[in-house]
């Protein structure tokens, strides 16, 4: 059981590390960008939202596979196939979480404004500059917001991580498996510990986005 806990944290934090590092680059091109395609990323980006799970798991099954260009390249690199294994985990949690956070910090992004940039941009400040010390710090709710919410959607993942993970015990056996896994050998007390632990989490997490939410309106209002 605990080993379940264990690499479910560990895969959610690795996820939030690198969903931040991606996303908000993302993120920031979508807020300030003009051009008229910037919607159509937007979209894909956005399809882990109405997509079914088990499609988006087949199709990196698909493309993870070492008999593809992609798959074969990654198997290289990292010395084994991606699918059923932990860095294909990784993998299928940043495509299927990337747009629970790139949407919060993109709102927050198009929540400054231009002021604030014309003004350091009056200041001879280089837009990386602008970004690092004026974008961020204005933007740290909403970085915190899909901080928390790609976490907590790792941590919920349950149809991607089956399909591309399996259920490898210490590799890939995640806790949304676990619990499947001891609800289908009727082990009802295992199953009932880590059931309810999710639950408390999900509370948490909904407390969590609430008072952010409410902190960062009274900020900008």
């Amino acid at each position: 059981m605990w080993e379940s806990v264990l690499l479910t944290l560990k895969l959610a934090t690795v996820t939030t590390v690198i969903l931040l590092v991606v996303g908000t680059p993302i993120a920031w091109w979508l807020a300030r960008s003009k051009s008229w395609w910037k919607e159509a990323i937007g979209t894909v980006v956005a399809l882990p939202l109405v997509l079914p799970p088990t499609v988006l798991g087949f199709y990196l099954l698909l493309m993870l596979s070492p008999k593809s260009p992609l798959g074969s390249a990654a198997s290289s690199l990292f010395g084994h196939p991606l699918p059923f294994s932990f860095a294909g985990l990784v993998v299928g949690s940043v495509l299927y979480s990337l747009p629970f956070a790139v949407q919060p910090i993109r709102n927050a992004f198009e929540a400054i404004g231009e002021r604030p940039l014309e003004v350091a941009a009056t200041l001879r400040a280089s837009p990386l500059d602008a970004f690092l010390t004026i974008a961020l710090p204005l933007a740290r709710p909403g970085l915190l917001t899909g901080a928390v919410l790609g976490f907590a959607h790792t941590v919920g993942e349950f149809g991607v991580v089956l399909m591309i993970g399996g259920n490898i015990p210490g590799e890939t056996k995640v806790l949304s498996i676990a619990i499947y896994d001891y609800v289908e050998t009727l082990q009802w007390r295992e199953a009932h510990v880590l059931a309810a632990g999710m639950l408390v989490f999900s509370f948490l997490v909904i407390l969590a986005m609430t008072v952010i939410d409410k902190r960062m309106r009274r900020r900008l209002g």
